[in-house]
């Protein structure tokens, strides 16, 4: 019996018919013709699976594909799955027809998909946990060694620059200086002389109850010198100008400029990282200094309008309770500080991989890891300076 464009099932496009069956005995001779693309997708599917269905009891099934006017990936991929289809039925199918202009797009559908994906196992919560802390240890280890690797790296630039200072970029170090620093100046004044204030007025709130006003100054004096100056201004040039190395580096590293550099014959941690280290190494010792004395202004103002503790008084309480050491030892952290932000910022912008999401990765993880860094070297100065009583 032959079934040429059965009514039933499987009418495309103004009742176009895309699969034609024949039956005879147990032979099931199949013909497709005209466009198999994505745009008939549906219609193909439903005659597939009409045509599937009539198998029946065959035994031999042939499929001549040689009336096929248009073919894309997606009609490629549908006549894939109808052989394996009769695959799936014990049935070998023979493939007919084959035009030179499809054959390699059928050959790749082949290897589409020949594998089930089978649903994995979770690991206990135990291994779970292990193997979270294990990947937390290895991204540690692996961004020690990249600062590590950008400290060596900057070591020998600067070597290679004291030997021949004309290799020095003075006209990109005065430019990152005037963005780190005096354009910074503003921002670093309000915050520091914010924090003076909000300083002051807690502690003469709490040593009032006790009678013990004025030694808010000591308080204030020394705070702000060895700590909370220095800490407040590294803090806020990590999230500044840290941020800001990170998405200019990483911006380059997308438009593959460093790799133009490198291929010109240029060092790129001289011509990028040197100019803005520098910078750093400058302007935070600065920054420090203006921060530290915008923070003893605003304690002093506090000092006199909610304490009623006169300009004299303090002036005079400050320089019995602060000594030049206290001085030195925030002026001492500046620079260490200013060093391990930039060699963070610079390792992540080198790190980003060349999309928009990675870049936002990598900036604030630049942030996050200098003001974590910037914290754990306060800790450590303070352990250093207490232990040889300064």
């Amino acid at each position: 019996m032959v079934k040429y464009g059965q009514d039933a099932v499987g009418r495309g496009v103004n009742g176009e018919t895309f699969l034609q069956s024949k039956a005879s005995g147990d032979r099931l001779e199949l013909a497709a013709g005209g466009a198999w693309v994505a745009r008939h997708a549906a219609a193909i599917e439903r005659e597939i699976d009409a045509r599937a269905a009539e198998a029946g009891a065959a035994r031999a099934v042939r499929i001549d594909i040689s009336a096929i006017e248009r073919l894309d990936t997606f009609g490629a991929w549908l006549i894939e799955r109808l052989t394996r289809t009769f695959r799936a039925q014990g049935i070998e199918p023979s493939l007919a027809g084959q035009s030179e202009n499809y054959r390699a797009l059928l050959a790749e559908m082949q290897g589409v998909n020949l594998d089930e994906a089978t649903p994995r196992a979770l690991p206990n919560p135990l291994r779970r946990g292990l193997i979270a802390i294990g990947k937390t240890i290895d991204t540690v280890i692996e961004s020690f060694l990249s600062n590590a690797s950008m400290i060596g790296a900057i070591t020998a630039t600067t070597g290679r620059v004291l030997l021949n200072p004309s290799r020095m970029r003075f006209t990109a170090m005065v430019h990152h200086l005037d963005n780190v620093g005096w354009r910074a100046v503003p921002i670093i004044l309000l915050i520091t002389f914010l924090i003076g204030c909000i300083i002051a007025q807690q502690g003469i709130f709490h040593f009032r109850k006790f009678g013990a006003d004025v030694y808010v100054v000591d308080m204030v004096g020394i705070l702000v010198l060895r700590e909370i100056g220095v800490l407040i201004v590294a803090i806020m040039v990590a999230g500044r100008s840290g941020s800001a190395y990170t998405a200019e580096l990483g911006s380059m590293k997308m438009r593959e400029e460093v790799d133009a550099l490198r291929t010109m014959g240029f060092d790129p941690v001289e011509v990028l990282v040197m100019p803005r280290i520098v910078a750093l190494l400058i302007g935070v010792p600065i920054l420090t200094f203006i921060g530290s004395m915008a923070a003893l202004y605003g304690g002093g103002l506090v000092c006199w309008l909610y304490g009623g503790i006169d300009p004299d008084i303090f002036l005079s309480r400050l320089k019995e309770s602060i000594t030049i050491d206290h001085f030195k030892v925030g002026m001492i952290k500046a620079p260490f500080m200013a060093l391990i932000i930039g060699v963070v910022a610079c390792v992540q912008g080198f790190a980003v991989k060349g999309s928009a999401e990675s870049l936002g990765m990598q900036t604030t993880a630049s942030v996050v890891e200098s003001i974590f860094l910037v914290i754990v070297l306060d800790g450590l100065f303070a352990i250093f300076f207490a232990s040889i009583g300064m």
